[in-house]
C-alpha cells in the first residue's frame, strides 16, 4: 500500500524531509486509515510514526587519513597547494636556523671556547647566512682549531 500521502503529511508535521519519516511496517494498515492532521499526530505520540535522525559526514576516512599524514605520507609534491614560502614562510625557516647558532656561540663564549672577538666575528657570519646548520658551524669550528 502507498502511504506517500501519509508521509508527507507527517514529515510537515515532524518539520523534517519526507525521507527522514519513519513508519513501523507492522502498524501500516493504521497509517493507511488515517485521514487528518489530527489522526498523523496521534500516530506520532503513539509511536507508530517516528523522525529518524539527523545523518552526519562521517569523520572515520577523515581520521584514516590524519594518521597517515602524521606519519608524512600524503605530503608530495602533487598534493600540495600554495607556493613553497606560503607553506613554511622564509623568516620562519630563518629564525629556525639563526636561534640555535646564536645559542650555541653564547654557550660557547661562556665556556670560555672562544673569546669575545672570536664570538663578534662568527655572530656576524651567522647573520650573515655563512652556516646552514648546528653542525655546519661545528665543523667550521673544528677546521680552525676552536674546538677539540
Amino acid at each position: 500500500m502507498k502511504l506517500n500521502l501519509k508521509k508527507r503529511l507527517a514529515a510537515e508535521i515532524l518539520k523534517v524531509g519526507v525521507n527522514r519519516v519513519w513508519i513501523d511496517p507492522t502498524r501500516a494498515a493504521d497509517v493507511s486509515v488515517a485521514i487528518t492532521r489530527q489522526d498523523i499526530r496521534d500516530l506520532i505520540s503513539q509511536g507508530v510514526i517516528r523522525a529518524k535522525p539527523e545523518r552526519g559526514s562521517s569523520r572515520g576516512r577523515f581520521r584514516e587519513r590524519a594518521v597517515k599524514r602524521k606519519k608524512g605520507r600524503r605530503r608530495g609534491v602533487g598534493s600540495r597547494k600554495g607556493a613553497k614560502h606560503a607553506r613554511l614562510p622564509k623568516k620562519a625557516s630563518w629564525i629556525r636556523t639563526v636561534r640555535p647558532l646564536r645559542f650555541r656561540l653564547r654557550e660557547l663564549k661562556k665556556e670560555g671556547v672562544i673569546g669575545p672577538r672570536e664570538y663578534r666575528r662568527l655572530y656576524n657570519m651567522v647573520r650573515g647566512g655563512a652556516f646552514r646548520s648546528r653542525a655546519h658551524l661545528e665543523t667550521y669550528l673544528r677546521e680552525r682549531g676552536l674546538l677539540r
